[in-house]
């Protein structure tokens, strides 16, 4: 079975609603037990995971970070087992952060995500770009 370019992006914006909810389960419906998770920044991995459980644990911790966070896509790009998305990201801090940053400060960055998926349809890696 191939999934299909519109599954994927059914997929994706489940993804993504989960994400903006601070709802892990619905964010990772679609991961496959072993997927693999990737942040990248400056050309550097700044966080890397594998498996599902290690992923939650992760996406949890961060929740707490943010009281409103906000991913929207602004373009995709679809290759052969891979959809790569451009994101508006917009958050409000929780809490400060050691780099200076304040509880209430707005953040908005632009990214990119990588979503791999397998045959079946799971998304097999993620890769966050900044």
């Amino acid at each position: 079975m191939n999934i299909t370019i519109s599954n994927r992006l059914l997929i994706i914006q489940n993804y993504l609603e989960g994400y903006n909810q601070f709802d892990i389960e619905k964010m990772t419906k679609d991961f496959e037990d072993g997927i693999v998770f990737q942040n990248i920044k400056n050309e550097e991995i700044t966080l890397g995971l594998e498996g599902l459980a290690d992923f939650k644990q992760q996406a949890e911790q961060a929740c707490a970070y943010f009281s409103e966070r906000k991913q929207i896509i602004s373009s995709y790009i679809h290759h052969n087992k891979q959809t790569e998305i451009e994101i508006d990201y917009q958050a409000v801090l929780a809490m400060d952060l050691p780099n200076g940053l304040k509880k209430g400060d707005q953040l908005k960055l632009k990214g990119k995500s990588v979503f791999e998926f397998s045959e079946d349809g799971k998304i097999i890696k993620l890769t966050d770009i900044s």
